[in-house]
């Protein structure tokens, strides 16, 4: 049990006693009445004494009162000198007992206990009230946690990977911080805000702790949703206090972690707002307006959607530098892997540079969960060291879900799966540029009943509209080989179904790969709708005519696809016969199974790297 824990727990067994004694002597406090020795004495001889209690100097007692027709309580000073009270108490058969003297302590407790027990009550309500970060007597007050001296954020750059041009931009910054001199005297000014903006998981809340870090200043960290509260007017009071805080341990480090939260468009005041966001927000914009950049507070917030910001937040002067946060290359996410795995015990043959290759598209939260993943399989197998083929599995499990070996298939099910599977790989393998297939396999992943992994050999920041097209016949390969074999179609092809009309309808809308629509973006409103910008500004995309032709074009792109996907599962279907034959037999082939059974004496990138680097690996240890 924890130190502040036990206090608590006895503080509340002292509260329970002194209710317990307060209870239980309550009746002392009832109205008493007091009387002269002699008084009482002719009580006992007249016989209306009910009872009676004697103690060393005083006597307390019941007695009927005939005029008054009620009991009253008595009490009188004992005469020690009248030897005979107890015969004469006997001769009236009035019930009496002794009670020893309860002592200076237990006065005092009965006298000051219920003092105490009050006192005792408010302290534990305005404690309980303040903690577990309710603060309900400081609703003011920011909750940014502070980190500094020997609490201060152990994170550096060195812990930061993938992202070398932020980094760059960033210790700026930090330079500013260490000797803010060497920009002053020139007549510059540092930035007062700096925005990083990326997808989810790249890395925005780390890289505010490594800039924390390196400077060695204190660093203040908070989330955008503790500023908003129910009650009017604590949020832009928690901003005042948040940079008051700042001013004081400059020069220091102010950060907001999801800034998206409390700096969203403000409303045009159709359909009311919430007011208590917007006074926060514009509290925050007068914040950053009226601190002197020469006071050395640095304002670094993240956010993943910037397109709902407020424009005032964005404007030189506020956030003047907006730094991209971008999901890594293919350079990036090995040194992402480096990083990671400095603390798991590796394999000499994992190849980090493979798995790299392997995992486009994973942003630095992907990959810490990938080797995390691959070290728990790992364990789970009882491994000394990390292997390969753990990593591939974790990637697996990662793109397509974890493995669900315990789901019953039929023999028929089993088939239609296999030749469907076969069908993606197929197609992919015999369209000229198609990114290579890594591994096709039977069991159920996630949501899908199986699966044909294809991984490109390269980063992609463009696409042509021809690779466009051939993605499509993959998809859709699976279908159409489902209607050669089987004759009939299924529901498997659901989810290819619906990613191949995505993609026509975006080559369509968005890219401008139609001839018909030509060079326009049609593309629909996907995000929510603002009051204060895009209310009053909605308008018609296009007309009835022009949805008629991109439904015409969209349909042409998906049927064009099909029969191309159709025509190369016709022209190799017995190739399609013997993969789906050996995919039922062992349920996984990797990509070098695959050309085996297909005959392809062209190897994949990919497969040549790895049998070079597991020829390398052979000598190395010879």
């Amino acid at each position: 049990m924890k130190k502040n824990e036990f206090k608590q727990l006895l503080s509340w067994m002292i509260i329970i006693f002194l209710l317990f004694l307060f209870v239980r002597n309550m009746r002392n406090f009832q109205e008493v009445k007091e009387v002269p020795y002699s008084e009482f004495k002719q009580l006992v001889k007249s016989g209306t004494i009910q009872e009676v209690k004697i103690r060393n100097d005083i006597i307390q007692g019941k007695f009927f009162d005939v005029s008054a027709n009620k009991t009253v309580n008595f009490k009188t000073n004992r005469v020690l000198e009248d030897m005979k009270l107890v015969e004469e108490l006997e001769a009236k058969n009035i019930k009496f007992s002794s009670e020893l003297d309860k002592g200076w302590f237990w006065t005092l407790l009965l006298n000051f206990g219920p003092v105490i027990l009050i006192f005792l009550l408010w302290y534990l309500w305005t404690k309980q009230l303040q903690s577990g970060g309710k603060q309900a007597m400081m609703f003011g007050k920011s909750r940014a946690k502070m980190y500094s001296g020997k609490n201060k954020s152990e994170t550096t750059f060195k812990d930061v990977a993938g992202c070398d041009e932020v980094k760059e931009e960033l210790k700026e910054i930090i330079d500013f911080l260490k000797d803010p001199k060497k920009f002053q005297r020139l007549g510059g000014k540092i930035p007062k805000g700096v925005l990083l903006y990326g997808p989810p998981g790249t890395g925005k809340t780390l890289l505010a702790k490594a800039v924390a870090g390196e400077a060695g200043v204190p660093f203040f960290s908070v989330s955008g949703s503790e500023f908003v509260e129910m009650f009017v007017g604590v949020g832009a009071s928690r901003v005042r206090d948040l940079f008051d805080q700042g001013r004081r341990n400059a020069p220091c480090l102010l950060f907001i972690d999801e800034l998206d939260a409390v700096g969203r468009h403000r409303f045009a005041g159709i359909g009311g707002g919430h007011d208590e966001r917007e006074q926060t927000l514009n509290q925050l914009l007068v914040e950053m307006d009226g601190f002197d950049t020469k006071e050395g507070v640095i304002l670094i917030a993240s956010t993943n959607r910037p397109d709902v910001l407020d424009p005032a937040l964005l404007r030189p002067g506020r956030f003047d530098r907006h730094i991209v946060v971008p999901v890594p290359d293919i350079k990036g996410r090995e040194d992402i892997l480096k990083v990671h795995s400095k603390k798991v015990k590796l394999d000499p043959e994992v190849n980090l540079s493979l798995i790299a290759q392997r995992t486009p598209g994973f942003v630095g939260a992907d990959i810490a969960n990938l080797v995390n993943e691959a070290a728990l399989l790992a364990a789970r197998k009882n491994k000394d060291f990390v292997q390969m083929e753990d990593f591939d599995e974790a990637i697996e499990k990662v793109v397509a879900g974890p493995a669900r070996k315990s789901r019953v298939i039929s023999d028929r099910e089993k088939k239609i799966i296999a030749y469907h599977e076969s069908g993606h790989t197929l197609v992919a393998k015999y369209i000229p540029g198609s990114d290579p297939v890594h591994k096709v396999s039977l069991i159920p992943r996630g949501p899908a009943l199986g699966y044909t992994l294809q991984m490109p050999q390269e980063d992609k920041y463009i696409t042509s509209k021809n690779e466009l097209l051939q993605k499509i016949m993959v998809l859709l390969g699976g279908r159409e080989t489902e209607k050669i074999v089987f004759n009939e179609l299924t529901t498997g092809a659901q989810n290819d179904l619906m990613k191949a009309t995505e993609i026509a309808s975006k080559m369509v809308t968005e890219f401008g790969m139609s001839e018909k629509i030509g060079p326009w973006s049609l593309r629909k409103r996907e995000e929510e709708i603002f009051l204060g910008r895009d209310y009053l500004t909605k308008e018609k995309l296009y007309s009835e005519n022009t949805a008629k032709i991109i439904d015409e074009e969209i349909k042409k792109i998906i049927d064009f696809a099909s029969e191309q996907a159709r025509k190369i599962i016709s022209d190799n279907i017995d190739k399609l016969h013997s993969l789906a034959k050996r995919l039922m037999e062992k349920e996984v082939l990797d990509a070098l199974e695959i050309d085996k059974v297909l005959g392809l004496a062209t190897e994949t990138k990919e497969v040549k790297e790895q049998q070079n680097n597991e020829q390398q690996n052979k000598s190395e240890k010879s």
